[in-house]
């Protein structure tokens, strides 16, 4: 995240808004209280819903309970005109929560906040972009200190991984073939992933008791 973050207050008027976007080239701004609480964003399409009612009879109608839409192009102020409440994420959160996030809210920049709310920082969509920057070294070292070495009871020691462009190919065997979705998904969520080949195959079988017996027989030689 960026953590030197240009925020308004709720007065801010709305040529403030507009000049600010404008010269800080940012197309949406938190708008936070006197406690540095995050209570909203106004973003460009906020913005625009000024221009676009601008020639409509619609903005002089009656005034008791207009349309969403109607609000935003008569505000004055960013408290009446941003969307609230934000979509923020929690510092902690991981890069993949961002970025679902921004999808399935369709925005563009989140706002991170700590548990009390109040602004630590922002992402935006450059930022995640910047996670795929990442070495193959660095992620398969992650893969095998984190997972293959640490998030198993009995290990996955006999695990191999590479990594090329991103994309981890995991060979090998595992104690129990239950694992390997589990250890797929894992990785998935490590930072930098492109993609995961998962080639893990379940122990080999022994044969015990009668088995054997019958396989140290069919070995015997004959009389």
């Amino acid at each position: 995240m960026t953590r030197r973050v240009i925020a308004l207050a709720g007065g801010a008027t709305f040529k403030d808004i507009v000049r600010t976007m404008e010269t800080q080239l940012i197309s949406a701004l938190p708008v936070i209280d006197s406690g540095s609480h995050v209570i909203g964003v106004v973003s460009e399409a906020d913005v625009l819903r000024k221009e676009e009612f601008r020639d409509s009879d619609q903005l002089r109608g009656p005034r008791s309970r207009p349309p969403g839409a109607l609000v935003k192009a008569r505000a004055v102020t960013a408290e009446d005109l941003m969307t609230a409440p934000a979509v923020t994420v929690h510092p902690k959160a991981p890069v993949a929560r961002a970025a679902r996030l921004m999808a399935r809210r369709r925005v563009k920049r989140l706002p991170v906040v700590d548990d009390e709310g109040v602004l630590q920082g922002i992402v935006s969509r450059a930022d995640l972009l910047r996670v795929f920057l990442r070495s193959d070294p660095d992620i398969a070292e992650e893969v095998r200190r984190e997972i293959v070495g640490g998030r198993f009871p009995e290990g996955l020691g006999s695990v191999r991984v590479e990594v090329h462009e991103g994309v981890v190919t995991l060979t090998g065997r595992v104690p129990d073939t239950s694992l390997v979705p589990l250890a797929e998904r894992l990785v998935r969520s490590v930072e930098g992933v492109v993609d995961v080949r998962c080639v893990l195959t379940g122990p080999r079988h022994r044969m015990t008791g009668e088995s054997e017996e019958a396989g140290a027989a069919a070995h015997r030689p004959g009389p």
